[in-house]
């Protein structure tokens, strides 16, 4: 099934691509959410105009967002966690855990789908991937330690805990 999209859709395309997708996908999901419509030839003659509205919509919204993008890029979150002699986590840290945090850090309100991360089950540094739209993707780095020690910090992430702490 061809659509035509409305919408910029996560790993299919941005609002104004024609795109060939699954039947049960297309009819099941893209349409009645508003995200597609079927490729016909009325539909294809909006394909600028679409694009259009698209890229200015796209264009404020990153200019919105890019102060909390910058927030989030110097973010350094910090985890205790109980762990095994070989550093593998008796739990895991949940991308639920990290949104939780997220907001705590710095009010905005990060919703757990947008953040491109399995849940964590070993010590170390991690960074998560948070898409805030579809050009801004700011990576927020995630310090995993054992419970009771203090964690490994190298002098970049020491100095961003230290200017967040200031902050609060």
């Amino acid at each position: 099934m061809k659509v035509l999209l409305l919408k910029d859709v996560y790993k299919l395309g941005r609002a104004g691509d024609v795109k060939k997708v699954a039947d049960g996908y297309g009819r099941n999901y893209l349409i009645p959410q508003g995200l597609a419509a079927l490729a016909t030839s009325s539909a294809l003659k909006q394909v600028e105009n679409i694009r259009q509205k698209a890229a200015a919509n796209r264009s404020i919204l990153n200019q919105e967002l890019s102060g909390v993008a910058d927030k989030l890029s110097k973010l350094v979150l910090t985890f205790p966690a109980k762990a095994g002699e070989t550093g593998k986590l008796y739990g895991s840290i949940t991308s639920q855990m990290i949104a939780e945090a997220i907001k705590q850090k710095t009010g905005f309100e990060a919703d757990r789908r947008q953040l491109d991360i399995q849940p964590i089950r070993n010590l170390g540094t991690h960074l998560v991937r948070v898409r805030l739209t579809i050009d801004l993707v700011p990576e927020v780095r995630v310090i995993v330690y054992r419970e009771g020690e203090t964690p490994e910090l190298g002098e970049e992430e020491l100095e961003s805990v230290e200017e967040q702490a200031k902050e609060e």
